[in-house]
């Protein structure tokens, strides 16, 4: 849950602030602040709100922070910001993509935002997408705000579907080389976390992948102490289900947290860094900011502590068993606080 909430006395080190005035003269900001875990907060300061909105599904706003520029939260959670939303964005498509050996027609759940669809999209290879969101509001929303992302979203490759996920890929017959999962995190009360189940993956996503295919997914947090909230038993679940499995993780700065992403197909993984990067420069436009061979060498190499939890784990998610990140779906208050 977030807030950009109020407090009428902070003490600020060595500096007592009271109802916007410090001892030193006044002084005004604005902050939001996220709920990590019960007694664990995040918070920032902010330039303005610039839109805050709710649709059908979830609550929607739109910040201006000064630390990592503008930031789009969803159910009061952070869901990307302008400064690091690249290292989110390039680990979720391109280690996939870069396996495959002709990725041509992607299928992504999710992805309202458009960021993925933009680094799909620069992809040579890349001769169709389909992008499906269940909130047309959110879609719009992020084509109204996010200009990074206008090419991407007036790109004829993109095609755009407001469905639900699951409903979507049931109801189509076309098979696709890579599916994306860049869904939302499973909280308690928010629409996506059916979609991270031991059946969806069997029954709905791997029939839809061609020979060779390969499902992609983002996996929540992944840090020493948050992984085991949902990061481990998506990867054991995705076992029971795929031949190959690789985790991996990077961290993110306006998460502060490590985050997680979990690659699975049939097909075996056999590149190294060198036939990375190679295949970077023969099907990229343009340059990474943040990924290359060895960034994802680096990625892919988890930590012992991390390592051994996920040997160990033992869950299968289902919708009867279903594990949540911290927070709450359709219920984060947003107030706004000057101090």
């Amino acid at each position: 849950m977030a807030d950009v909430s109020s407090a009428n006395l902070v003490n600020n080190g060595n500096e007592l602030i009271e109802k916007g005035h410090t001892l030193n003269g006044y002084r005004k900001s604005c902050w939001y602040e996220e709920e990590i875990e019960e007694n664990l907060r995040w918070s920032f300061a902010l330039n303005s709100i610039l839109h805050t909105g709710a649709s059908q599904y979830q609550d929607i706003a739109l910040l201006d922070t000064k630390p990592f520029g503008k930031a789009l939260v969803i159910d009061g959670k952070l869901q990307s910001a302008e400064t690091d939303e690249f290292i989110y964005h390039e680990c979720l498509v391109h280690p996939s993509l870069l396996h495959h050996p002709n990725p041509r027609t992607i299928f992504i759940m999710g992805g309202g935002e458009g960021s993925t669809a933009r680094e799909l999209l620069r992809h040579k290879t890349v001769e169709k997408v389909v992008m499906c969101d269940i909130d047309e509001e959110v879609v719009d929303f992020c084509k109204s705000y996010l200009i990074v992302n206008k090419e991407a979203f007036s790109d004829p490759r993109l095609e755009l579907i407001i469905n639900d996920a699951r409903a979507e890929l049931e109801n189509r017959s076309e098979q696709y080389d890579v599916i994306v999962g860049d869904l939302a995190d499973p909280i308690e009360g928010g629409p996506c976390y059916k979609l991270y189940t031991k059946s969806f993956y069997e029954y709905t996503v791997k029939p839809r992948l061609k020979q060779d295919g390969i499902f992609i997914t983002q996996a929540g947090p992944a840090g020493i102490f948050s992984h085991t909230e949902v990061f481990s038993c998506i990867y054991n679940t995705l076992k029971q289900v795929f031949k190959y499995v690789v985790p991996y993780s990077a961290h993110i700065p306006s998460f502060a947290d490590t985050w997680g992403w979990v690659m699975a197909s049939d097909t075996p993984f056999v590149l190294n860094a060198d036939d990375l990067d190679q295949r970077i420069k023969q099907r990229i436009k343009g340059e990474n900011k943040y990924f290359d061979g060895k960034t994802f060498s680096s990625a892919s190499t988890l930590s012992k502590a991390v390592r051994k939890s996920l040997d160990n784990e033992t869950h299968v998610y289902t919708e009867g068993t279903a594990r949540f990140i911290y927070g709450y779906g359709a219920a984060a208050a947003c107030k706004l606080n000057q101090v």
